[in-house]
């Protein structure tokens, strides 16, 4: 038998334990609570009661927003909410809790999404002993246009150790004189370390670079 979600606290629970959240009740009326995110403070989930069951409002991408409600008769457009981008999840124990945990952390991907966190998880597929250039990266990232965007992420990468910015090169090849964690010298060593020679300052793209299928 599924295991079916039904109750405000496994809920708010769930969308608690995604990265950088925290609970909020905004409004006078403590049968509105939410789960925003920190720093923009954008909600991805809404909890409140309506005609005797606990309702959810979750945002949709528009590919699966359809879908979802096609699925299941308690998937509704969102109440009180822009019928174009949000669902509502009515809990009277007909949606498997594992398709509802699905649905919240969709909600939470596209309100954390940004041009940043993309750029990011795109420098994490560049596999080890190979290179990419600014605007390969910027294409990964889903805007082959945003090349400057690229390198400002880069300079404020976050997570250096899990977001190798260094295997990013210009289109020439060439290493990046301001490299942040160290100049083109620490870029260096760590493309040697990857097996990547440097020549001239140069990496051989034909030979190292990366190109995502």
């Amino acid at each position: 038998m599924e295991v079916c979600m039904t109750t405000r606290e496994d809920a708010l629970e769930y969308g608690l334990s995604l990265p950088g959240t925290y609970q909020d009740a905004p409004f006078r009326d403590d049968n509105w609570q939410l789960v925003r995110v920190k720093g923009s403070k954008k909600a991805f989930l809404w909890t409140y009661e309506r005609e005797g069951l606990l309702n959810l409002n979750v945002k949709a991408d528009p590919e699966w927003r359809d879908f979802w409600r096609s699925a299941y008769e308690a998937v509704i457009p969102g109440w009180h909410q822009n019928k174009e981008h949000w669902n509502t999840i009515i809990l009277d124990g007909s949606i498997p809790e594992k398709d509802i945990r699905r649905m919240i952390k969709e909600s939470y991907d596209l309100v954390t999404d940004s041009p940043s966190k993309r750029i990011y998880e795109a420098v994490k597929r560049i596999p080890k002993g190979k290179v990419a250039s600014y605007s390969q990266v910027a294409a990964m990232a889903g805007n082959p246009r945003m090349c400057r965007a690229v390198g400002n992420a880069l300079h404020h990468n976050p997570d250096p150790e899990n977001i190798p910015c260094y295997r990013v090169v210009n289109a020439k090849g060439e290493l990046s004189g301001a490299f942040a964690f160290g100049g083109a010298d620490e870029q260096e060593k760590r493309l040697a370390a990857d097996g990547i020679p440097v020549i001239n300052g140069k990496v051989d793209l034909e030979k190292y670079g990366y190109y995502e299928k």
